[in-house]
């Protein structure tokens, strides 16, 4: 009968023990957890970029520039006339010029084409015309050793070819025109010629 007091406080301390090691458990998992979010925060910390004076990143850019290619044909005589009598030849040298500039490196070419088929008379009055065949054009370069050819509305006729690019500033460039004047009326008798410059 004198053990039942000690029964009961040995279960008293059982429990006040279970409860103290409950209590001290749950201290210990929070301070792992604790020392684990440290870690955790440390870690973050330690992956950021931190630079000191001097430090450096290098990277690399490639700057492109896009050049097309282009020609402009400019300064070209707006007009010119070969004056004579009918039955004479008249040759007018350098009666137009012009410049061309490309960039282009298989160079261009230039040709002039009729508007028309016949030369015609400026005065409404007058039936007579010249036939587009009796006007005719060279390059001046070529000077003596290059040969006429009869202009066409219906085909070019070429008057420059080059295989390079032009100067930086243009080339300078002539023709020369000759015409056999006709049995017909006094008047002047005109005709619009296409010049046209064309990259190769």
């Amino acid at each position: 009968m004198i053990r039942a007091p000690q029964a009961c406080l040995s279960r008293a301390f059982s429990r006040r023990d279970s409860a103290s090691q409950r209590s001290t458990s749950k201290t210990v998992a929070r301070g792992v957890l604790s020392f684990t979010a440290a870690i955790a925060l440390v870690s973050a910390l330690g992956t950021s970029a931190s630079a000191a004076p001097g430090d450096t990143s290098d990277d690399t850019s490639v700057s492109n520039v896009g050049v097309t290619s282009s020609i402009l044909r400019s300064a070209l005589t707006p007009s010119f006339t070969l004056n004579g009598l009918p039955g004479a030849i008249m040759t007018g040298l350098a009666a137009v010029t012009m410049n061309v500039s490309t960039n282009s490196l298989g160079g261009y070419a230039v040709t002039v084409l009729a508007a028309g088929q016949v030369l015609s008379a400026t005065d409404a009055g007058n039936p007579d015309s010249i036939p587009m065949a009796a006007l005719q054009v060279r390059e001046s370069a070529e000077g003596d050793n290059g040969s006429f050819t009869s202009l066409s509305d219906a085909g070019s006729v070429s008057v420059h070819t080059q295989g390079v690019r032009s100067a930086e500033g243009g080339d300078a460039l002539s023709n020369d025109y000759r015409v056999a004047i006709p049995f017909v009326a006094e008047d002047t008798y005109a005709v619009t010629l296409n010049y046209i410059a064309t990259t190769l």
